[in-house]
């Protein structure tokens, strides 16, 4: 494991003990909780992103604002659904939140998943096409978005412009040089996982996945993250590929830490998610010693090189420094973090 960052899902409510009440709230101390995790040492700052909900949502004017604030973090998605995406807005608000941050977008899209209300990407103006699930349509933006981040002209000019063009075909502007390298696929699924390496992705592996072998989670994800790198390599793709698992995990190393999170293991469950049995990873919270040796027999986590700590954002920007803190002091080093 190379790299650790934070993956905040951005909630706030106005609920009795939340340190983000409002849509503002939530948004500055995302801010500031990147900064905070810069400070501490961390790798990474990444956002989920969820519409019609008291969440994050558009989420490129938040990593442009974060990229003027920190300075080496990375700065991510976990994930965009691209089913409610227009791929040619979303290249030009990417490269622009990219240029701003310094090169440092890794932005994980996928197809989504259960949402607020039904159908929504269809308040966004989209649609399936015929014969086309809106998972399908979803992928079909991401493949969209992934050719206009080459950078590559395809739109014939004007021949009595306001601005004298370039020669040729036009492209979308702003471009950002390197960020195509730097997008990754949030995926559910043993084949979806394939799908993204012939395309040449990274791997955004969640806390959960589709239940395809009655395994433990861990195992099931290990799997799939090894099938995921098989593919890529037979794709022949020049880039090494970088892989990510999510996992909530907590260090108790102080009373409030236990008042929290101190109330037992947790184990793998199974859920119905849309239309196919899901598996949803454990939750770890311990003291560091004992924490150390249940995360070294998670499989999933030694095959990645990106661990993305699941945070309670409500609990406040100190308090998740502090979560932060412990897990990079009293756990990291033993489970190979740099």
């Amino acid at each position: 494991m190379k790299r650790i960052g934070f993956l905040s899902f951005g909630h706030w409510s106005p609920a009795r003990g939340s340190e983000t009440r409002s849509a503002r709230d939530v948004l500055l101390q995302s801010i500031d909780l990147a900064v905070a995790a810069e400070e501490l040492g961390a790798d990474g700052a990444y956002f989920r992103v969820h519409h019609f909900a008291r969440q994050l949502a558009s989420p490129f004017p938040l990593l442009a604002a974060v990229g003027t604030r920190t300075r080496r973090i990375e700065i991510g998605t976990g994930v965009i659904d691209m089913r409610y995406e227009n791929p040619f807005y979303m290249a030009e608000d990417a490269a622009a939140a990219d240029l701003i941050g310094g090169g440092r977008l890794q932005l994980g899209l996928s197809r989504g998943s259960p949402e607020q209300v039904i159908d929504g990407w269809r308040h966004f103006g989209h649609a399936p096409r015929p014969g086309e699930t809106e998972a399908d349509m979803g992928r079909r933006h991401a493949e969209t978005f992934l050719e206009l981040l080459k950078g590559e002209g395809f739109a014939a000019p004007n021949p009595r412009p306001m601005f004298p063009n370039p020669p040729g075909l036009l492209r979308l502007e702003p471009v950002s040089e390197g960020l195509r390298d730097r997008i990754w696929w949030g995926s559910g699924s043993n084949a979806t996982a394939v799908w993204a390496a012939q395309r040449g992705m990274n791997l955004q592996s969640s806390t959960l996945k589709a239940d395809e072998t009655g395994e433990p989670f861990h195992v099931q994800q290990a799997k799939q993250i090894r099938l995921y790198r098989d593919a890529y390599a037979a794709a022949g793709h020049a880039r090494p590929p970088r892989v990510s698992v999510s996992r909530s995990i907590f260090a108790l190393v102080n009373d409030q830490d236990r008042a929290y999170f101190g109330r037992g293991d947790s184990r793998d469950q199974i859920g119905q998610l849309d239309d196919f049995r899901a598996i949803f990873g454990r939750s770890y919270a311990d003291e560091p010693d004992r924490l150390v040796a249940a995360l070294k027999t998670d499989e999933a986590i030694a095959e990645a090189d990106t661990l993305l700590l699941t945070v309670p954002n409500q609990l406040g920007v100190a308090y998740n420094a502090h979560i932060m803190q412990a897990i990079l002091t009293h756990v990291a080093p033993a489970l190979g973090w740099r």
